[in-house]
């Protein structure tokens, strides 16, 4: 069987994970593709913008359940560099809808202990997006509870190209390149690796998407399309995770034994 793949979407409970911690006690770094918006919508005889909106009504849900799968960092996929791409009309709707998103959830970031931090360029979203983002990561700066990092505009490959472009002429440790990566990324401190990423709507492909902190994460990929995905999917993911043997290179634990 496939481990990438869940044989079927669990049926009845879910046992909850509050195990669900990695090895150094500091909490999984969970990476979330959000696809399938739009076939959500075309298949329910709605527009595309009508499965963005609801999108986004999944995305505040998975947020509020992700502390409570051991969750420290999440990092979500909005908008892709390739987006731009797409209809003008709908990148016009996707931009608009990301900016209510900032506006209406800082009041429950800050309240669930939140800090929110948008990663990818910022030179080409509309000016009063990039007001949103800056007054959204000032306000929930002091968050402890969890790292929320949207990916806007951003491109994997051309992070890394820019980043080495810095790097030109100097011996860098990884660790030296990973702060680098968050500083070209505006990330608040270097990029942590990926834990786990998740990919939904059946696709099974990481799409430009963190593919440095990716090196060693463990790849779940799921037929629920993004608006259908709850708070249970996530639990059943993350057990899957830890039912997984991470050997980074290494051999199985019986083999070394």
């Amino acid at each position: 069987m496939d481990l990438a793949r869940p044989a079927h979407r669990p049926k009845g409970k879910v046992p909850h994970a509050p195990e669900a911690r990695d090895e150094s006690g500091a909490g999984l770094h969970v990476a979330i593709i959000m696809d399938g918006n739009g076939r959500w919508a075309v298949s329910r005889g709605s527009s595309r913008p009508a499965g963005h909106i609801e999108g986004a009504r999944t995305a505040r849900r998975i947020v509020e359940a992700a502390p409570q799968c051991g969750i420290r960092v999440l990092t979500l996929y909005a908008f892709s560099a390739d987006n731009w791409n797409r209809p003008q009309r709908e990148v016009a709707m996707l931009m608009r809808l990301f900016r209510r998103y900032l506006l209406s959830e800082v009041d429950r970031c800050i309240a669930n202990g939140v800090r929110l931090t948008i990663i990818g360029r910022r030179d080409r979203v509309p000016g009063e997006v990039r007001k949103a983002i800056e007054s959204a990561e000032a306000a929930t700066s002091e968050g402890r509870t969890l790292d929320l990092r949207i990916a806007v505009d951003y491109s994997a490959r051309d992070s890394i190209l820019r980043a080495a472009r810095r790097a030109a002429d100097h011996h860098l440790s990884r660790e030296q390149f990973s702060r680098l990566l968050g500083e070209v990324e505006h990330d608040r401190g270097p990029s942590r690796e990926v834990d786990l990423l998740i990919r939904t709507g059946g696709e099974q492909r990481l799409s430009d998407f963190l593919l440095w902190e990716c090196a060693y994460a463990e790849l779940y990929f799921s037929d629920i399309l993004w608006p259908d995905f709850s708070a249970k999917d996530l639990h059943a993911a993350v057990a899957e995770f830890h039912a997984r043997e991470r050997r980074f290179g290494g051999v199985p634990a019986a083999a070394a034994g």
